[in-house]
């Protein structure tokens, strides 16, 4: 005998098909979302990481201009000290200049001129004085130019003021210094031994002498007459003296 379902065997499939449906629905959303959570934590950790590199090489960078800064600062406290080392050297040098200068300024000023004042600026000097006259004024140029410490001299100006003073010329000179090189002899070395001289040329007739002293003499009577011969004549007397 046949059997007959009369049950909604139908409606029962599809119920089971929903059920299956959501179940994998489910699952899918589910494995989306653990994909998700897990995407998230790995994009925090490398976002965590590259903070802490950041964060590393910011500190680096730190240390890095701390040290450029210190350097520079060496680098400032070379600078200063090689100038201060250039200075002391050159006042080293020049520490006897000013001696030397006021020396010659004394010796090369004329008695119709005067300084009133003088300023340094390096390897020149200004000069201005007063003088009775422009005729004054060129000496005082060429005793410049003649000395050795003092170098070629410009005329900056020169005027008459046309006061009632002995010296109504003003003036003002540009002067280049100069540094000669110390050409005086140590102590002890000024007084050179003079040059030897050549010996005298030996008269022939003391060589001829002399000659037959050494050699064996044939007879007394040769080596008298060859020292006759080789003795010099007698210088004349002078006029109105006594004999």
């Amino acid at each position: 005998m046949a059997r007959i379902n009369l049950l909604p065997w139908r409606a029962e499939r599809r119920k089971q098909r929903e059920r299956e449906f959501f179940i994998q629905l489910g699952v899918a959303f589910g494995a989306a979302l653990v994909a998700l959570i897990g995407w998230s934590l790995w994009m925090d950790a490398r976002i965590e990481n590259q903070g802490e590199r950041n964060t590393y090489l910011q500190a680096e960078i730190k240390q890095l201009d701390d040290r450029i800064a210190k350097i520079k600062d060496l680098e400032k406290v070379r600078a200063d000290l090689l100038q201060r080392k250039q200075i002391i050297e050159q006042l080293q040098a020049n520490r006897s200049q000013m001696v030397h200068l006021f020396d010659e300024m004394v010796k090369t000023i004329p008695a119709s001129a005067r300084l009133a004042g003088m300023k340094q600026s390096g390897e020149s000097m200004s000069l201005d004085g007063v003088a009775q006259s422009n005729s004054s004024v060129a000496e005082y140029m060429r005793n410049i130019e003649a000395s050795p410490w003092m170098g070629h001299a410009d005329l900056r100006k020169t005027e008459n003021t046309h006061d009632a003073s002995r010296m109504p010329y003003s003036f003002g000179l540009d002067v280049r210094l100069n540094s000669p090189a110390e050409t005086d002899a140590p102590a002890g070395s000024s007084t050179a031994a003079p040059p030897a001289t050549p010996a005298a040329a030996v008269p022939a007739p003391l060589a001829q002498a002399a000659q037959a002293m050494t050699a064996k003499p044939a007879s007394s009577g040769t080596a008298a007459s060859a020292t006759r011969a080789a003795a010099p004549p007698a210088a004349p007397a002078p006029t109105g003296a006594k004999p």
